[in-house]
């Protein structure tokens, strides 16, 4: 073990000087990897040189997603403190369903769960839990909303047309966890946004009322802080003042992007109104630069979580009670410990350095709409209070544009569509960026232009 301990080391401190001097790495074409890495599996084992060197050769090609030339997705950054609480989880190898073999890492999953339960003021019955991601998030937030509606459902199943509102902007994943769930990709109605990318509320209204009218059951209305594209925030406000008037009409607010912003005292307000939904989600390894993944889900009402994840099983539950056997309100089973490195980040950079993590990456898209703003070539789609900056240069085709800038080696930024209009979409979500690093993308991207004008097809 201890050998392998400074092979990590001694391939973490190659990448680390790799990522210093060359932030991208040129991708191997998809159709030529398994010629240029052994990634075959065979009979005989690898000698230890030869091993050393492949995975050196694998780490040094992987794309960078820490490297200050990586705007591409919805996370980006590496923060030591939360880093080195993912190395300790991986070395502890706890599963979280039971105290027993979880011990103080139940805790700190409660001590995290039960702050946010304050942070968001849902009350002294909310509870919550760490989902495998922001999909599966949304998934138990679903599954909650179609249980409470019709606590027979999961002895019975889905006998009716239930049915889903979301803006037309929200995440895929809700038309997943509509097949997933039993409801039908059918059931949903994608609601109407507007030019900032927002729900239209009295689109919502409108359209629930003829569901009514027309015989069929609302259950679930997924609002969105921050949509995967122009980074918009649902009014909260405007859709819980209709959701309450409608009996076991559940409101989840998906924050998986941006719902992290409940740190911030400057933009909170973003995410106003929180207070009145059933649930919410958000994924700290975006906002809060956590290795992937670390998602929290968070309810209002304890039971719903009970009723709809918990299943005895006395071969595992033997102790402890079921406050700190977490199996009984999680999706799986077994489960990794994605707690302990959100709280080494958090207890050794406090709620205040959390604050300023959030505020930075407001700051950076900023910069990056300054920038553009002030440049003529420019033309922007995005908006303030948003960490998306949406753009086009020269005319330039976004999708050409973004992907000759990866397949070359330059910069990994990548382009998204709104209301039929293409855009280069720069995510400002690496709080380790400064305005001097979001100066230096539209430089590599303008001499990569001039460099490659010839070669660009423009719009």
């Amino acid at each position: 073990m201890q050998a392998d301990l400074e092979l990590f080391q001694k391939l973490s401190e190659k990448l680390i000087t790799h990522e210093k001097q060359n932030g991208v790495v040129k991708p191997i074409k998809a159709e030529k990897l398994l010629d240029v890495l052994n990634l075959e599996l065979s009979n005989e084992a690898l000698n230890e040189d030869t091993f050393e060197s492949l995975l050196e050769d694998i780490v040094l090609s992987t794309p960078r997603t820490s490297t200050k030339l990586f705007f591409n997705q919805l996370f980006g950054g590496r923060n030591s403190k939360a880093t080195l609480g993912e190395l300790l989880a991986v070395m502890l190898n706890n599963s979280m369903y039971t105290y027993k073999v979880g011990g103080p890492q139940v805790g700190i999953e409660k001590v995290i769960i039960n702050k946010v339960c304050e942070m968001l003021n849902f009350g002294k019955n909310a509870d919550g839990t760490f989902p495998p991601g922001g999909s599966m998030s949304n998934f138990m937030a679903m599954l909650m909303a179609r249980d409470a509606y019709n606590r027979d459902i999961k002895f019975e199943g889905v006998s009716e047309k239930m049915i889903i509102y979301t803006s037309d902007a929200s995440h895929y994943s809700i038309t997943k966890n509509a097949m997933f769930g039993g409801i039908g990709i059918e059931q949903i109605r994608r609601i109407q946004t507007d030019e900032f990318g927002k729900m239209i509320p009295e689109a919502l209204q409108k359209q629930i009322e003829k569901d009514i009218k027309d015989g069929l059951k609302p259950f679930f209305v997924n609002a969105t802080a921050g949509t995967t594209v122009l980074g918009a925030f649902d009014d909260i406000d405007a859709i819980s003042d209709i959701t309450k008037n409608y009996k076991n009409l559940w409101l989840h607010v998906d924050g998986a992007y941006c719902g992290s912003v409940i740190f911030s005292k400057t933009y909170k307000y973003l995410v106003n109104g929180v207070e009145s939904a059933d649930s919410f989600s958000f994924n700290a390894h975006k906002m809060l630069n956590v290795p992937l993944s670390c998602s929290i889900l968070i309810t209002k009402e304890k039971h719903n979580l009970k009723h709809s994840f918990a299943c005895q099983a006395d071969y595992l539950y033997q102790t402890d009670g079921d406050e700190y056997n977490l199996g009984k309100t999680s999706l799986q089973c077994g489960r990794r410990n994605d707690a302990l490195k959100f709280w080494t980040l958090w207890k050794s950079v406090g709620t205040a350095g959390l604050e300023q993590m959030v505020d930075q990456q407001f700051k950076l898209a900023q910069t990056a709409r300054n920038y553009i703003e002030s440049h003529s070539e420019y033309k922007l789609y995005s908006y303030e209070d948003s960490i998306s900056v949406c753009f086009n240069y020269k005319n330039i085709d976004p999708k050409d544009l973004c992907n000759s800038l990866y397949e070359d080696g330059k910069l990994m930024v990548g382009y998204g569509e709104f209301q039929g209009i293409t855009f280069v979409r720069l995510v400002a979500i690496n709080s380790n960026n400064r305005e001097e690093d979001i100066l230096n993308f539209f430089k590599v991207m303008e001499t990569y232009v001039e460099e490659k004008q010839l070669e660009l097809v423009t719009t």
